[in-house]
């Protein structure tokens, strides 16, 4: 078994800052390689101050802070958001990005979102509306429709 202290949210066995115990070959093939975890040693106890500092910064408050954020997202309705497509099919030049879709819902006057939280169903690689889902807290999941639409 391997001691490492997590550095992003891992689905199903904890979040950024947290001290996991786990198989060698999945902290050694999977957790460090991608860099969602260190190893657990005396020097890095100060690292995970810094990780959940630089977390909190960012993260929704509480429970009720992620409603007020769900409740914004629904007050918007259709994200527009213009990207580069080919003139007749309407197709796109690339695909939607989830820092796109960040910056468009901050232009249409929205909360500041987490690119890491925005779930998309497939690649958005057309023009029209398309279907987005924002974790905001384990428990709150905002959905919201952006309009990609052909920029001129």
């Amino acid at each position: 078994m391997m001691k490492l202290i997590l550095t992003t949210d891992v689905s199903g066995l904890g979040g950024p800052g947290d001290l996991v115990e786990v198989k060698d070959g999945y902290g050694r093939n999977y957790l460090l390689p991608r860099g969602f975890a260190i190893p657990a040693t005396k020097g890095a106890e100060k690292q995970v101050q810094v990780i959940r500092r630089a977390q909190e910064a960012s993260r929704i408050r509480n429970l009720d802070h992620a409603k007020e954020v769900k409740a914004a997202l629904g007050a918007l309705g259709s994200v527009p958001l213009k990207a580069k497509a080919a003139a007749g099919s309407g197709k796109l030049f690339g695909s939607v990005t989830s820092a796109d879709i960040v910056a468009a819902v901050k232009a249409a006057g929205g909360p500041v979102l987490d690119k890491r939280a925005i779930e998309v169903a497939g690649h958005i690689k057309t023009v029209g509306k398309h279907s987005v889902s924002v974790r905001l807290h384990p428990e709150v999941t905002a959905a919201f429709t952006v309009h990609v639409a052909a920029a001129s």
